[in-house]
């Protein structure tokens, strides 16, 4: 097995940025989720209230962020921490304190995305505070994470997909892409689902360790196309992973793993890299 692609998705339900290589923290690849958008009430704004935010591509220079659309010019956003006054803000049940971005962020928004995008501002999570996993497990403890929903890994695999899209032509239906599954690391291997049996993944090298966590429940956003935020076929692959039913024991349509890091923090992962995996006790 090794490790086929590498997404980071810096602005949470923006499009991703794919790379070669990263930097591994605790709390997911550097600059994952790292920000993200919010309504008028603090709350997250994501492709499932607004499809079109995946119309909106992200860039990192050494100094910025930069976000695109076809309609309006890029913005720069520089990397450095804004000065101003921390914000509570809420990702599903937790609430998190973070920096909110400029004006021109809310302003650029509206003027690419039009009036659905009024009122939301671009806010940055405050690295002096810390947002423990989604049902923090403890194992001595300290696995947290920024905005993703709720772990800061996301691991998937080409077999599985390979065997999703075969379910999905049987039926009739066209293929999707891993980009649907928006992963953080996807694994050249050719077993279906065998992710749902690893408990951790290993670099051949053992500079790093992953410990899967959760099967990843999927929503609607597997349904939007990630570049153009249509919805070629409405509710696929989603009724596809349900008649699958990978996962008996849970409901919904799962694909993937959630997972956290049980060592290695600051090393680099890299684009073919090869792994090994262990089996969870039966």
């Amino acid at each position: 097995m090794k490790i086929v692609q590498l997404n980071v998705y810096p602005v949470k339900s923006l499009q991703g940025i794919t790379l070669e290589q990263t930097r591994l923290h605790a709390h997911g690849l550097a600059w994952d989720r790292r920000w993200m958008l919010v309504d008028d009430r603090q709350r997250f704004v994501t492709q499932r209230q607004l499809p079109a935010l995946a119309t909106i591509g992200v860039a990192l220079t050494d100094d910025h962020l930069v976000l695109s659309h076809p309609d309006v010019e890029p913005l720069s956003v520089p990397l450095a921490e804004p000065e101003g006054n921390l914000r509570l803000v809420s990702v599903w049940d937790d609430h998190c304190k973070a920096l909110p971005e400029g004006p021109e962020v809310t302003h650029w928004l509206e003027a690419a995305l039009g009036e659905q995008a009024r009122g939301m501002s671009l806010v940055r999570f405050a690295t002096e505070f810390t947002r423990a996993v989604e049902d923090d497990f403890l194992d001595g403890g300290a696995a947290h994470t920024y905005f993703s929903d709720g772990y800061p890994f996301l691991l998937t695999t080409t077999g599985s997909l390979d065997a999703l899209n075969d379910a999905l032509t049987a039926g009739g239906h066209a293929p999707v892409p891993m980009s649907r599954f928006r992963p953080n690391v996807v694994i050249e291997c050719d077993t279906p689902w065998a992710e749902d049996r690893w408990a951790t993944l290993s670099d051949s090298t053992g500079t790093f360790q992953f410990t899967l966590r959760k099967p990843c429940q999927r929503c609607k956003i597997t349904t939007i196309d990630q570049q153009t935020a249509s919805v070629p076929e409405p509710g696929e692959p989603l009724k596809t992973l349900l008649a699958l039913n990978t996962q008996p024991d849970l409901k919904g349509a799962h694909f993937g793993q959630n997972a956290t890091l049980t060592s290695g923090d600051g090393a680099i992962i890299r684009v073919g890299a090869a792994l090994e995996a262990s089996e969870r006790d039966a």
